[in-house]
């Protein structure tokens, strides 16, 4: 094969088969084929799109191109939940120990974050002492005896999907169904999961911004975690505003405490209930969703949740203190309202504006070797719908510097005070084929 041939045939609109996949999957990852040559053929993808069984032969091959995780020692169906991202996106923090709670196994390995705060890991180990590095048999064997462990990927993992993603981001070709589609799925099926239940968000703090295209992006996703063998669903959520109220690593974490204390707020818990009853039910825990939610209901009041956390918590190293003594992580040196400049109801919080003001004072990273600090971040004290007064705080601002004024300014031209507004409709759909 020639890949000067490949390239000309997807260009006409062609479909490339499973051989050709793999044998370009291949040759990229061990540098034979040169960068100039898979850039000219993302940007075919880009442009004549692909078949489902090019998409699935795709996430395949990329998904074999580094170390495939065994969790076939770990006893039950094991569940993995992605999320496509968002601004004040708690999920995983609070879904790894309720849904695990319930007795549904949660072997999950997480990234860094991108962008405007921290992955799940970076929140993690704003807890002191939490360790995500830990050995394959380590993670095993907690989950095994705890049925809950978070860890960092392997560095194995998916390495064709982290070449091609690179590529991607200076072609601009990061924008494809496709590729999108089959970036996310590889890591998830390399990770070794059963199932998997995926949170595709939509709106102004989301990748996809329309639902339409949030749908399309569920649709193939789904279809080839089942082709692939995966037990997989979809949830479409909105993320037109931000998630909960805690935008930073540590104050996320807090909130995901907060929450398994039943106390969290009222849209990330439902966001929570939603995706775990996913979960629950592919680990066939439950036979229905409404099992499924009134056994997550059951764990959060009763307190097993809280108690399945402090558990994961302590297994990996860190401090337990933390569930009682939120300050030991909330340690920004400084913490300023911004007061509403009039009254009315607030009308428009643009999510993905507010998460950049976030990552302006230090709570997300532009570029992988930055550095995140976790003491700082948003705490929004007011969402779309809520009556306000002048003078009121619409939020609360953490940061180790009084120099915010540009934050500030950001925050104000993304919240918009008018005469009234309807919530946003938090779940858009649920795709199960």
């Amino acid at each position: 094969m020639r890949m000067v041939d490949l390239i000309e045939k997807k260009r006409n609109g062609l479909a490339l088969t499973k051989e050709e996949i793999h044998f370009i999957i291949e040759e990229y990852t061990n540098d034979v084929i040169p960068d100039y040559q898979m850039s000219a053929l993302l940007m075919a993808i880009f442009y004549e799109d692909m078949t489902n069984e090019e998409i699935t032969n795709l996430t395949l091959a990329m998904a074999n191109s580094g170390e495939m995780i065994d969790l076939s020692s770990i006893e039950g169906i094991k569940v993995d939940k992605h999320s496509t991202g968002g601004v004040g996106d708690t999920t995983t923090l609070i879904l790894a120990p309720l849904v695990a709670s319930v007795g549904a196994p949660v072997a999950k390995m997480s990234g860094r974050g991108l962008g405007y705060t921290g992955g799940t890991l970076d929140k993690l180990e704003s807890i002191p002492g939490f360790k995500v590095e830990i050995s394959d048999e380590d993670f095993i064997e907690i989950v095994n005896k705890s049925q809950v462990a978070v860890i960092g990927q392997s560095g194995d993992l998916a390495p064709a999907d982290k070449k091609l993603y690179a590529l991607r981001d200076v072609t601009a070709t990061v924008d494809s169904i496709p590729l999108i589609a089959s970036s996310i799925m590889s890591k998830k099926i390399a990770a070794g999961a059963n199932a998997i239940v995926l949170d595709v968000t939509t709106g102004d703090g989301a990748f996809m911004k329309s639902i339409d295209e949030a749908k399309r992006l569920a649709h193939t996703m789904v279809r080839i975690g089942e082709l692939s063998g995966r037990k997989t669903m979809a949830v479409i959520s909105d993320m037109s505003q931000p998630l909960g109220e805690a935008i930073g690593n540590s104050l996320e974490v807090v909130e995901a405490i907060e929450t398994l204390k039943g106390q969290g707020p009222e849209d990330l818990v439902e966001m929570c209930y939603v995706l775990g009853s996913q979960m629950v039910v592919l680990a066939k825990k439950a036979e229905t969703l409404e099992e499924a939610r009134e056994l997550l209901k059951e764990a959060l009041i009763s307190g097993k949740a809280l108690a399945k956390f402090r558990e994961m918590i302590e297994n990996q190293g860190g401090d337990t203190r933390v569930i009682d003594q939120p300050e030991m992580i909330l340690t920004a040196q400084y913490a300023m309202d911004l007061p509403a400049k009039t009254s009315g109801v607030v009308t428009k919080l643009v999510a993905n504006e507010i998460g950049i003001a976030a990552m302006m004072l230090g709570a997300g990273r532009q570029t992988k070797e930055e550095s995140i600090d976790h003491a700082v971040g948003l705490k929004l004290h007011k969402k779309i719908g809520d009556a306000v007064v002048e003078g009121e705080s619409l939020l609360t601002i953490y940061s180790n510097t009084q120099a915010i004024e540009a934050v500030k300014e950001l925050l104000y031209k993304n919240i918009e005070i008018g005469v009234s507004a309807e919530e946003p409709q938090l779940i858009h759909d649920i795709i199960t084929e």
